[in-house]
């Protein structure tokens, strides 16, 4: 369906599942985004749940999606392994990424349909291509360093393991060994090489530390983890080093931002590149509402919607 065709349709409202949605600059951003891409709603509704929600609290948001008629579908973040985890099978199709990493991001109805797909692995590599030269790892030999094995994490390695210009070595750090587990089997599903992953367990930060600091220089960093998000903190201390000339990826934009602000306190002392989640925010937000609205994106309207954004950024 085409921008024009779709302003045709009748109304309705999307939802935002996650934590904390009235602080997202979604909010702002919605309705303009309505406007440039012609929506039939300009409204969008928060389901908020607690990061301990159980069983019986998602298969309710997902039953409630999928029972209102005016309801279009739902962008969800924090939950997306725990939606599919507990509702899955409330849906009538689910697509490979969804199964193969176990989790849901979006959620959109074709007719009397129920659809939830993994947008994760798309996103987070346009995220990375908007900053990371195609040839980087091929050039520099750096790694790959990503704290956190959740969905944005598992993701990440996902898309790298299909990257042409590939890293040598992905390690992937968590503080339980089932989320490991499940990366492990994801990767095993997926077909990906033994050996590009490292799953490394760590119980400290000074741990994660120390596999930030040995590093080659120019690895890509990242904090998968949400922590300076949906909760304080960051998964390194103060005193962690990054390697000379990193990429160092906080995969948020909103919130106390604690990894951030720690690679920017080094960024001229070793020569960081430090980028921010707001092009990830981009990217995933605009996958998710072309999906529900069955839009075709190109790269020209997605520059249209982050122009339309970039008021909103805080």
């Amino acid at each position: 369906m085409t921008i024009t065709e779709n302003a045709t349709a009748t109304g309705g409202y999307m939802g935002f599942v996650g934590v904390s949605t009235g602080s997202s600059s979604i909010m702002q951003v919605f309705p303009r985004w309505a406007e440039v891409l012609g929506l039939p709603t300009t409204e969008l509704v928060g389901h908020d749940l607690p990061m301990d929600a159980g069983p019986a609290q998602y298969r309710a948001m997902v039953e409630q999606i999928r029972d209102d008629p005016h309801h279009r579908g739902a962008l969800v973040t924090t939950h997306k392994m725990n939606v599919f985890a507990a509702a899955s099978d409330l849906f009538d199709e689910l697509d490979p990424f969804a199964v193969s990493c176990a989790e849901i991001s979006s959620i959109s109805k074709r007719g009397d349909r129920l659809i939830g797909r993994a947008k994760d692995p798309i996103t987070v590599d346009l995220a990375l291509n908007d900053f990371l030269p195609s040839d980087h790892f091929a050039r520099t030999g750096a790694e790959v360093v990503i704290l956190g094995a959740g969905g944005s994490g598992t993701a990440l390695s996902w898309a790298l393991a299909e990257r042409a210009d590939a890293p040598s070595k992905v390690t992937v750090t968590a503080r339980d060994d089932e989320k490991l587990a499940h990366l492990r089997d994801v990767h095993r599903q997926h077909g990906t090489r033994d050996g590009f992953i490292e799953y490394v367990r760590t119980d400290a930060v000074e741990q994660a530390a120390a596999l930030v600091a040995a590093a080659p220089a120019g690895s890509l960093v990242v904090n998968a983890t949400g922590l300076g998000k949906d909760r304080p903190g960051s998964p390194l201390p103060d005193d962690a080093v990054f390697p000379e000339d990193a990429w160092v990826w906080e995969f948020n934009y909103r919130g106390s931002l604690e990894f951030l602000h720690q690679a920017r306190a080094q960024d001229a002392a070793r020569g960081l590149h430090v980028v921010d989640g707001w092009r990830y925010f981009i990217h995933g937000w605009s996958q998710v509402v072309a999906d529900v609205f069955e839009i075709d994106l190109t790269p020209e309207i997605v520059e249209r919607l982050a122009e339309a954004a970039e008021s909103a950024r805080r």
